[in-house]
C-alpha cells in the first residue's frame, strides 16, 4: 500500500509519459550502455533488484523527489556515487526504505556531468545525509551544493584524488 501511494505521489513531479516497462539491472560489467533514461517512476522487482521503486529525477525535481519521500515517513539508507565513465556522468543513488506495516525500499537516481559534478543538498530534508555526503563527496568529487560542512570524512584533509573514479590511478 505504501509502494502504491509514493508511487502516485512521486508520478505527479514528472510530466506524463507512456507507461513504463519492469525494469530489472544487470549487474555484468561488460553490458553495452543503456538508452538515456527519462525521469520518472519505475515498478522494480523487489526480489530481482533489491527495491520496489526506481526514481530518476533531475537537478530541478530532487528537492521535490526527496521531499515527498520524507513526507511518507521513509528513513535513508545511504547515499552513493556511480561512475559512468564511458557516459562522461556521476550519478548519486539515494536509497530509502519504510519497513513499519508494508516492506517499501525506494532508490532516488540523478545523473550529473562529471566534469561538474553537483547536486543540491537533502541536509535540510534528512540530517542523517550529512555524512553520506560528506562520503560520496571524498570518494566520487560530487559537490553537494548548500552542505553545512562538506569537508573530508574519511580521506585525509588534504587529499586532491577522488579513489571510486574509474579513472583513478593509485
Amino acid at each position: 500500500m505504501i509502494c502504491k501511494t509514493t508511487k502516485e505521489t512521486l508520478q505527479k513531479i514528472f510530466p506524463p509519459k507512456p507507461e513504463p516497462e519492469q525494469h530489472v539491472q544487470s549487474a555484468l560489467p561488460d553490458d553495452p550502455p543503456e538508452p538515456k533514461r527519462l525521469d520518472g517512476v519505475i515498478d522494480c522487482d523487489y526480489s530481482a533488484c533489491g527495491y520496489h521503486l526506481d526514481v530518476q529525477v533531475s537537478e530541478a525535481t530532487l528537492i521535490d523527489a526527496i521531499t515527498i519521500i520524507d513526507q511518507s515517513e521513509f528513513f535513508i539508507e545511504s547515499i552513493t556515487g556511480v561512475d559512468w565513465i564511458k557516459e562522461n556522468e556521476l550519478e548519486v543513488v539515494y536509497d530509502f526504505c519504510r519497513y513499519d506495516f508494508d516492506l517499501c525500499r525506494v532508490v532516488v537516481r540523478i545523473r550529473i556531468p562529471r566534469d561538474n559534478p553537483k547536486v543540491p543538498t537533502i541536509t535540510d530534508i534528512y540530517t542523517g545525509a550529512n555524512w553520506h555526503e560528506r562520503e560520496t563527496h571524498d570518494f566520487f568529487g560530487i559537490d553537494f551544493v548548500g552542505h553545512p560542512h562538506l569537508i573530508p570524512l574519511l580521506l585525509p584533509e588534504d587529499a586532491d584524488f577522488h579513489p571510486l573514479l574509474k579513472d583513478f590511478k593509485a
